[in-house]
């Protein structure tokens, strides 16, 4: 199971240097991947423990790709819908290729009302948004030779593509996985909540003619605890979870390396 960690590209913990810092201790560490999030314009009476400061995701993954060497570097979860499709292919090959392809790519539909009306996006066509981006990058990533828009172009950098993994509740989310995804990232990493579902998505997928899904929650292991930590992980790989996210909260940099060290030694004796 890959064990990844969230990086905090929002608030204070998001200052380049603090930044940097838990990327190189989590690759120092062991850990398998380091994943951000995704808002962009968040309203003043919902800015608690953030004040607003989100760093861009795309961006912030290709300056820690210059500065890490192997640790995988995703998003959980890019929402589809803010971003025109062309651009955010362009972004998303340009990380993929300067990491060494090391990038995840967790993609949602979005949920805040706010963010959508910065953006003068029609929240009621996030679905379709969404699936308009996620096809439309299929495309470019199969093939040299794009159209868009009746124009014909050339799509390069053109690296292995990423692997999308749709967030979002099963309901909603299983469908578009079918169609366009590799894997999911469920916002719970309970086993007994996760069983059926995986179950579920990987018979879909099988009958699609697709591979076993990858599954990666984000979710926040018992640290504190280490034996339930280490027994909540073996009942995830159990169920076929391929991977987790932890989501621990951290102030500085001794923070975050209790939290590295922790599920260093989770997962040493799982």
């Amino acid at each position: 199971m890959r064990i990844g960690v969230l990086l905090r590209n929002m608030g204070p913990q998001s200052a380049p240097g603090l930044l940097r810092a838990c990327a190189l201790r989590a690759e120092a560490g062991g850990l398998d991947d380091l994943w951000v999030v995704d808002h962009i314009a968040i309203p003043p009476d919902d800015a608690e423990g953030s004040d607003g400061r989100y760093l861009d995701p795309l961006s912030t993954l290709a300056h820690l790709a210059g500065v890490t060497t192997r640790i995988g570097l995703g998003v959980t979860v890019l929402i589809a819908p803010y971003r025109p499709p062309l651009p955010t292919a362009k972004v998303i090959a340009t990380v993929q290729e300067l990491s060494g392809g090391r990038l995840q790519l967790g993609v949602g539909v979005g949920w805040m009302e706010a963010e959508f009306r910065a953006l003068g996006v029609d929240r009621g066509r996030r679905g379709v948004l969404t699936d308009e981006l996620l096809a439309f990058m299929h495309e470019c990533f199969a093939d040299d030779e794009v159209t868009r828009h009746g124009q014909r172009f050339l799509f390069r950098p053109r690296p292995v593509r990423p692997p999308f993994l749709i967030g979002g509740a099963a309901a909603h989310a299983f469908e578009r996985i079918v169609s366009y995804g590799d894997g999911w990232m469920p916002m719970d990493g309970k086993p007994d909540a996760l069983r059926e579902p995986v179950q579920e998505l990987t018979a879909r997928l099988r009958d699609a003619g697709k591979p076993p899904p990858m599954v990666i929650p984000l979710t926040g292991l018992p640290l504190d605890d280490l034996p339930r930590a280490r027994d909540q992980l073996e009942a995830l790989a159990d169920i076929g979870v391929t991977g987790i996210v932890h989501a621990g909260k951290y102030a500085d940099e001794r923070g975050f390396a209790e939290i590295v060290d922790r599920l260093r030694e989770v997962t040493a004796g799982a």
